[in-house]
């Protein structure tokens, strides 16, 4: 039985930023694909997992990112990436969250950065009205899809894997959590996945 529901936050909470990548890309000459092409080459050192497990500061990492965008023939400013990661909230994802936290414990684990400015989301005023537990990577050294930001989860949340359903957009954020024994989800639509997630948890988000 399903004790605790964990949730990433961009993609899932909130809507996906690669439709704005995409577009970015169309607007700016570059090659389909390309920024999520720089977020995947060398996943554990680029740029962006150095932002997102605060090793670098925020102008740091904008050097670097359009540095590694030369590197692989385009050109971009890192700074205006960062500002297509602000989505619309789902409201029908906050409801089922916070039917979840009606019965059983609630979680949100995101890979994050520190915020220097106005340009981050601040996530703080989502702990206690949604969850129990919020993990950011900038704040702890981690991001997904390292298999101890889930086990960090696990245990502030106190509960074990085999208990647990994690909900993330990113196939790849799954993989080691469904190895630990946890139901995952991937969310592509919304609704799809909260459907899946009712089947899982054995009651209605809606």
């Amino acid at each position: 039985m399903i004790r605790a529901v964990i949730f990433d936050l961009g993609g899932v909470v909130f809507t996906s930023p690669f439709e704005a990548f995409a577009r970015y890309e169309r607007e700016h000459g570059l090659p389909d694909g390309f920024i999520r092409g720089l977020n995947t080459t060398n996943p554990d050192t680029n740029a962006w997992a150095r932002l997102e497990r605060a090793d670098v500061s925020f102008e740091q990492f904008c050097e670097l990112f359009e540095a590694e965008a030369r590197a692989a023939g385009g050109q971009l400013e890192g700074r205006a990436v960062i500002e297509l990661l602000a989505g619309d909230v789902r409201d029908e994802m906050v409801e089922a969250i916070r039917r979840c936290r009606e019965r059983l414990k609630t979680a949100a684990v995101t890979n994050n950065w520190i915020v220097e400015d106005d340009g981050g989301r601040r996530i703080d005023d989502l702990a206690g009205p949604l969850f129990d537990v919020v993990i950011e990577s900038s704040k702890i050294g981690l991001r997904k899809p390292d298999p101890r930001i889930y086990e960090l989860a696990c245990r502030e949340l106190r509960v074990e894997p085999a208990r647990t359903a994690f909900l993330d957009d990113i196939g790849g954020n799954l993989k080691p959590a469904r190895a630990m024994g946890m139901a995952t989800i991937k969310v592509t639509d919304p609704l799809e996945a909260i459907a899946e997630l009712e089947r899982v948890v054995g009651f209605a988000l809606r």
